[in-house]
């Protein structure tokens, strides 16, 4: 895995987002600039990771950072712009949380929106190529997860804390039960959902 684009002292602001295919929940998104001698073992995309190693790697990120941010966009949000737009919308919160400005933003996956004077670069499979997308990856898919144990206590039933909503026939089954919830995107095809 790459640390950075440049070989030069360019601050490098790396992007991506977790949870575009849930049906229900924020999707998060998480910005993160990291020191030219950061050093973590085992990061990684955080898809690739166990839970109990992507939780163990958070503190060291949120420790050596230069800096980060983390943010999301709520289903209303979702339903409004669409996930795609919505998950766009996040990554530039995430951005203006920065207490330092890159830059270069590195954006995994091949879409993204102009984030006002600075130049971006998207990276597809980016968070298996640059420890600064990684980073960011296991950032926004640790708060989400968290978020959705909270959310899994006031809707019960649906098993959230496991399944993070996504579409999982346990999630399907309950959706089909007990109607879908306020925190359920309803632009998605919550209907009709087959549990088989």
């Amino acid at each position: 895995m790459q640390r950075f684009l440049s070989a030069d002292t360019f601050l490098e602001a790396g992007c991506d987002e977790a949870g575009r295919g849930p049906l229900a929940g924020p999707v998060l998104a998480a910005a993160v600039i990291l020191p030219r001698d950061f050093d973590l073992p085992g990061l990684n995309d955080s898809k690739k990771l166990d839970e109990k190693t992507r939780f163990e790697l958070e503190p060291e990120i949120r420790k050596q950072a230069l800096a980060y941010g983390i943010a999301q966009c709520s289903p209303a949000e979702i339903d409004q712009y669409n996930i795609l737009n919505a998950s766009i919308l996040a990554m530039h919160r995430a951005l203006d949380q920065l207490s330092m400005k890159p830059d270069l933003i590195l954006v995994d996956g091949n879409r993204f929106k102009n984030y006002p004077f600075i130049p971006h670069q998207c990276v597809v499979k980016g968070d298996s190529k640059f420890a600064s997308i990684a980073a960011a990856s296991i950032l926004a898919k640790n708060e989400r997860d968290r978020i959705m144990v909270k959310l899994a206590e006031l809707y019960p039933g649906y098993g959230w804390e496991r399944n993070m909503a996504y579409p999982t026939p346990e999630h399907r089954k309950a959706l089909l039960k007990l109607g879908p919830t306020p925190e359920h995107r309803v632009s998605f095809k919550l209907k009709n959902q087959n549990p088989d």
